[in-house]
């Protein structure tokens, strides 16, 4: 007997977000951005830059130094408003979450994307961006999810 096996070839909300995102972000800030190669926001950041986004690497620490060739800024209010930054990933623990949002929808006219890492949500901040009409997606990685759409 020939079974037939039936596939879900339809795709979520969610994946149709991260393909427009995948598709039309251009520069990505990230907040918390290490300049530790083994941490996994430096491989985040170096694949996004290997892929032709602008990456602004954003750590109050190392603020003023390079990370991947590209200045460090204290925090998000202080890239300049030539950099159109479209979208932040956010590698930083939950509570610092929105604070981080707050600061994105007050400084960041181009800002179109709120990205928060694996294992990072924050419904009270996705429901403040998503207000804005931001695209909020949480619990993910850019460098996981992009392939699948580039």
């Amino acid at each position: 007997m020939n079974l037939a096996i039936l596939r879900d070839t339809g795709s979520s909300p969610v994946d149709d977000d991260i393909a427009r995102i995948a598709r039309t972000a251009r520069c990505i800030a990230i907040v918390g951005l290490s300049p530790n190669e083994v941490r996994p926001s430096w491989g985040v950041a170096r694949y996004l830059k290997s892929q032709g986004y602008l990456i602004v690497p954003v750590n109050p620490t190392h603020a003023g130094s390079m990370i991947l060739d590209e200045h460090v800024y204290p925090d998000l209010r202080s890239i300049p408003p030539e950099i159109e930054v479209d979208m932040v990933d956010i590698f930083r623990r939950v509570d610092a979450v929105p604070a981080i949002v707050d600061e994105a929808i007050a400084h960041l006219p181009k800002l179109r994307t709120i990205w928060m890492q694996l294992g990072i949500s924050h419904p009270q901040a996705t429901a403040r961006a998503r207000a804005r009409g931001l695209t909020v997606i949480e619990d993910r990685c850019p460098k996981i999810e992009f392939p699948r759409f580039l």
